[in-house]
């Protein structure tokens, strides 16, 4: 009979990476984390009957792969406004309508995926770039699971075909129309060269203090030509650094009307938003993950949804 206390050192280590594991096939953190919930009840409700034929590890990713898998058979892909239609050009456009019935993507916060073991925090981190969230979305949930556990995590085809209950020659077709499929859809910024940390960080902290002077000329001064700018639910989405500094500067930038907080999601430089409120303080409004390729800032992704603010790890408000 396992105790609870051999269970726990069994299986904790693992938390982690399986949480960045149901991230990617879900393309929601809050999802993810009821899914490794999940995971750890059917684990110790099934470790009694566990023989040790494979790695804890391997039967943890088999557990969780299966309960996401379950999961999607009753719900949609998680997109982008950008993987619903084109953008515009021009920042004078009317803004369409939020769309919060869409079941959108969600950023991930790099806090969860850390671990004492390194190996650990390079498995949690591997693969969750946003762009790369979002182009597995196009995936159906079967090829999704096939490249994360094949591509990301390099286990085995003998190993993935064991944990989906299918053969090798099932998992190589699946992998190969899975990475003919995110061809097509193009590359992703993670084919891209990143800066030095040095000089995320010094983007990162211009791009904040551009933000909450509502100073738009320093603003252009960060971003690329072709920068993008996606703001979900808003369905409407803008390319070019006209269109993008147009419309913030018309629309959304106030001095004194956000407070910023430095964070990382998905790997990359982001910041958790905080909105003024009528009575002085500060609400949480969401979180804005930025691309940057070189030295410049190349897609700003504004989750404007409050309920991401506290999975960061940070308070619904700010107090003045």
């Amino acid at each position: 009979m396992h105790s609870d206390a051999e269970f726990a050192a069994l299986t904790e280590p693992f938390r982690p990476e399986l949480l960045a594991h149901c991230y990617r096939i879900l393309g929601s953190i809050h999802d993810a984390e009821d899914l490794v919930q999940e995971t750890y009840l059917r684990a110790w409700r099934a470790f009694g009957r566990f023989e040790g034929r494979s790695s804890v590890r391997r039967w943890l990713y088999k557990i969780a792969t299966m309960a996401c898998l379950t999961a999607l058979g009753t719900r949609s892909r998680r997109p982008l406004p950008s993987g619903l239609g084109a953008p515009s050009d021009d920042h004078r456009v009317a803004l369409a309508s939020p769309e919060p019935s869409v079941a959108w993507l969600q950023p991930a916060p790099d806090a969860l995926f850390r671990a004492g073991d390194p190996a650990a925090i390079v498995a949690g981190r591997t693969g969750v770039r946003l762009a790369f969230i979002a182009a597995l979305q196009l995936l159906p949930a079967r090829q999704r699971a096939v490249l994360t556990l094949r591509d990301v995590l390099e286990f085995r085809t003998a190993e993935v075909a064991e944990m989906l209950d299918t053969t090798t020659t099932a998992v190589d077709s699946a992998l190969r129309r899975a990475r003919a499929r995110l061809a097509e859809a193009g590359p992703v910024e993670d084919d891209l060269a990143e800066p030095e940390e040095e000089t995320r960080r010094t983007l990162l902290d211009g791009y904040v203090d551009a933000f909450t002077r509502a100073d738009a000329d320093a603003l252009v001064d960060l971003l690329r030509a072709d920068v993008e700018l996606e703001m979900p639910p808003n369905p409407m989405w803008f390319t070019g650094r006209g269109a993008v500094v147009g419309f913030l500067a018309g629309r959304v930038l106030r001095r004194d009307r956000f407070r910023m907080v430095p964070t990382l999601a998905n790997g990359q430089p982001a910041v958790v938003a905080y909105q003024r409120a009528g009575d002085g303080r500060y609400e949480g409004h969401g979180v804005q993950v930025l691309t940057v390729i070189g030295a410049r800032i190349a897609r700003i992704t504004a989750f404007n949804d409050p309920s991401l603010v506290p999975t960061f790890g940070l308070a619904p408000a700010l107090i003045p």
